[in-house]
């Protein structure tokens, strides 16, 4: 039988996988919009590029929040 704190760990680990799920989809659906609209859109191109760099910018963010999480639980826990 799990103690009542493995059982919150194990809950709050599917939850964050659920929401880097989430966090890579939306990413890549953003990525592959902006790259669509700068094929077709010659005067805002600069707009979507630099919409596409910050959705590659908050992925590289959110993945680095993810592995600080999985260093605390390891340290931690």
């Amino acid at each position: 039988m799990r103690e009542p704190g493995e059982v919150l760990k194990v809950a709050i680990d599917d939850i964050t996988k659920g929401i880097m799920a989430l966090v890579r989809i939306g990413v890549i659906g953003r990525f592959i919009f902006c790259m669509v609209k700068l094929a077709g859109a010659d005067d805002e191109a600069a707009k979507y590029r630099k919409r596409a760099k910050n959705a590659v910018l908050f992925w590289i963010i959110a993945e680095s929040a993810w592995a600080l999480k999985d260093l605390v639980f390891h340290y931690y826990g």
